[in-house]
């Protein structure tokens, strides 16, 4: 039954099919390591975490509940046990008692049981109604949304996934591209994971788009965009990899707003032009900011409005917006706050194990779908090294050169070696003329379906990733509710994120009144008075949302030692 097995009698019950699952039982305990991520629990349900769970997700028969799987994934990135396999160091009996349980699934059931729901596509649609509720709660935050690519770089041997370069290695690694969608503050609202990257372009069209005319609340309709063809539903934001255009133009006509940075921006406007402005970031700050507008016709396609920014270095960064109806101070609050899309990368690469591998299966990629032809790109690659080579060549025929009174037998030597070069050049051309030629006759791109079988390759478990994505998006929105409560109380509100960090990690006292049906989660001290005064914040904080502990009647109240 595994170490720290009491309940003898459920788990032989659960064994021979007749035990749907075991209810939580607590009862008082002292001293219980990692006890403080019960402090998350209110934040983390009302960040839905159990909601609608039961409509998406079923388990066969068994010992452990679907509540408590999700309560225990929930408190493991929590706490930074970054994968399955870590929980085999962690004390089983400890952790079950945070659960109300005799001990935690071992590693091994645990994977079992993400497979198991991760069946028929369930976590991609739980995902999207997670969205739809988040959304709603914060419309004023859903309006302009952050969109970029994670690429989430792969070392393992299941498979040969494609090559992507991965910007903060500067290398070109097996990887998966993560296609994320953010409010302004930083907090996601869902992913679309890509194993073959068409590029930031299609993905925004084909997958993210086609959501968020779903999900997106208070959109204006159909007539009135007719009516006023200056406004718009929503606005994306992103990097100059969406900068196009024709795709602008494209969204324009379904009424989305886009912003990027100007990939290719003319001279630089005078400075006379520049006015000092007051911009106020979603975060509260105030940041003085040089902006100067113009209308811009990009592409000779379509009018944008360009805005442009006067750094302190006399640099000029320029953003081209359809967004016609903001204040400019609101497109470059916009624009210069997508730090915080990418703080949250930071923050869940470091803390949250974003690229850590979920499951070791593999999915079959779909016969249909368009890849890069590995013949065509062979092609590319001697075309590049050919030119390079030819382009040698020429700088050195050129520049050897006789001056003066010369030698005959320099001059021979110079005769020889330009007629060296000169036949090596025509060669150079010749082989290179054959190779576009080539090239020209050979498709870009093909299917999977007509991959040689030596190119074949399968993707990464997708569903199971949605499932594990989607609890860490909600375990990092917890800590975010608990970091704006905890900042209230405390001088450098900066470190908040820290100071819940080392709450999760404290021992904790599980006190059980039957009679008044409470459960009293008691935290030890922290390690100064700062960090207390912010704890008894949260402890009243959470009190007062009177919420039960998932599976019990039991009224959870939270607490701290009484020095």
């Amino acid at each position: 039954m595994g170490m720290g097995a009491t309940n003898t009698l459920n788990r032989v019950a659960a064994s021979v099919g007749l035990l749907n699952r075991v209810e939580p039982a607590f009862k008082t305990v002292l001293d219980i390591p990692n006890g403080g991520v019960l402090f998350a629990l209110p934040a983390l349900l009302a960040n839905g975490l159990l909601r609608s769970a039961d409509k998406y997700f079923r388990l066969p028969k068994g010992y452990y509940g679907l509540d408590s799987l999700f309560l225990l994934l929930a408190f493991m990135a929590l706490a930074r046990v970054e994968t399955v396999e870590a929980l085999r160091y962690e004390p089983p009996g400890e952790w079950g008692k945070l659960l109300g349980l005799d001990r935690i699934p071992e590693a091994k059931t645990l994977r079992q049981k993400i497979a198991l729901l991760s069946d028929r596509q369930q976590p991609a649609k739980w995902m999207a109604e997670l969205c739809c509720d988040w959304m709603q709660s914060v419309p004023e935050l859903a309006g302009t949304l952050y969109i970029d690519g994670h690429v989430r770089v792969y070392h393992g041997h299941q498979t040969r996934l494609p090559k992507h370069y991965v910007a903060r290695q500067k290398l070109c690694l097996r990887a998966t591209t993560d296609y994320w969608v953010n409010a302004m503050d930083g907090q996601p609202f869902f992913v679309v994971n890509q194993a073959i990257d068409p590029g930031l372009i299609k993905v925004i069209e084909q997958e993210i788009v086609p959501e968020l005319e779903r999900r997106v609340p208070n959109q204006v309709s159909k007539q009135p965009l007719q009516d006023d063809p200056l406004s718009h539903r929503f606005v994306l934001v992103f990097d100059r990899e969406g900068y196009s255009p024709d795709f602008f133009l494209r969204m324009k006509r379904l009424g989305i707003a886009c912003q990027t940075y100007h990939k290719l921006p003319a001279e630089d406007w005078p400075a006379e032009e520049f006015v000092r402005c007051e911009v106020s970031l979603v975060s509260g700050c105030v940041v003085p900011m040089q902006l100067a507008e113009r209308g811009t016709y990009l592409g000779g396609k379509i009018w944008v409005r360009e805005i442009r920014k006067l750094c302190d270095s006399g640099h000029q960064t320029s953003v081209v917006s359809t967004n016609y109806r903001a204040e400019a101070v609101d497109v470059a609050a916009a624009m210069f706050a997508r730090w915080s899309q990418e703080n949250f990368f930071k923050y869940m690469r470091e803390h949250y194990n974003l690229d850590g591998l979920i499951t070791y299966s593999t999915e079959e990629i779909p016969d249909t779908t368009a890849v890069a032809n590995p013949a065509y790109r062979r092609l590319a690659g001697e075309i590049r090294k050919k030119v390079s080579t030819l382009n040698r060549r020429r700088a050195r025929f050129a520049a050897l050169t006789l001056a003066g009174n010369i030698e005959p037998k320099r001059v021979e030597a110079y005769q020889q070696e330009k007629a060296n070069l000169h036949e090596e050049i025509e060669q150079l051309s010749q082989q290179l003329k054959v190779l576009k030629a080539s090239r020209k006759q050979t498709k870009k791109h093909i299917t999977v379906g007509e991959l040689p079988p030596a190119e074949r390759f399968d993707r990464l478990n997708i569903q199971s990733k949605y499932l594990i994505d989607s609890i860490k998006m909600i375990a990092y929105r917890a800590e975010s509710a608990m970091a704006n409560i905890c900042s209230q109380t405390m001088s450098h509100p900066d470190e908040a994120r820290r100071l819940l960090r080392a709450i999760y990690g404290t021992e904790a006292d599980l006190l059980v009144d039957n009679n008044a049906q409470t459960l009293t989660v008691q935290l030890h001290h922290l390690a100064n008075n700062m960090s207390s005064l912010a704890l008894q914040q949260l402890c009243r904080e959470f009190t007062a949302t009177e919420i039960v502990f998932p599976g019990t009647e039991l009224r959870v109240i939270y607490k701290m030692v009484s020095s």
